[in-house]
């Protein structure tokens, strides 16, 4: 039995995220949810206000043996724009912001360096905003949350805005899809 790692991160809506490491090889999981906020057992509505502090995050769990951090990490980079404060596209609000919730210091040193690296090979016109800060809790999304895309791919916001990040994901990283 593999020893899985945990990583999560916010990059905008959940559902947009969640599809994508959906389909890496080397994930085992994705659980939509919220972190970074200061009430307990936040709802989406509340979420949705941008006053309890929580970003919508996925949490991931996945085999290191076959795909890691930091490259989960360059993925999580190209599928969300992490140069644009508190937005991705029209989600606006801090609930909506790029984060990397580190587990540990390597996790931290991981993000710390791919941001580092993004920012020197000058991919984006704007340097990275993504904060790096440790993970403290995470709740899980509501039920109708979890898998939308799937359950929902044909809801207007799915094939307008989840579709071609996925369409984009499956053409950059073709050999590291599940078969």
């Amino acid at each position: 039995m593999a020893t899985l790692e945990r990583a999560t991160l916010a990059g905008g809506c959940f559902w947009c995220t969640e599809s994508v490491f959906d389909e890496l090889r080397g994930v085992e999981s994705v659980v939509s949810g919220y972190s970074g906020g200061h009430k307990d057992s936040p709802t989406y509505q509340e979420v949705c206000t941008g006053t309890t502090g929580h970003a919508e995050v996925i949490q991931i769990e996945f085999d290191p043996a076959e795909i890691d951090f930091s490259d989960i990490l360059r993925v999580f980079f190209t599928v969300h724009d992490p140069t644009t404060l508190n937005r991705q596209g029209g989600d606006i609000g801090t609930q909506y912001r790029s984060s990397v919730f580190y587990h540990s210091e390597a996790q931290k040193q991981a993000a710390e360096d791919v941001i580092r690296e993004i920012d020197a090979a000058a991919i984006y016109p704007n340097p990275i905003v993504t904060e790096v800060v440790p993970f403290e809790k995470f709740w899980p999304a509501e039920d109708y949350h979890q898998e939308y895309f799937v359950n929902n791919p044909n809801q207007p916001y799915c094939s307008a805005v989840i579709a071609p990040k996925v369409a984009k994901f499956r053409k950059m990283y073709a050999e590291r899809l599940k078969r």
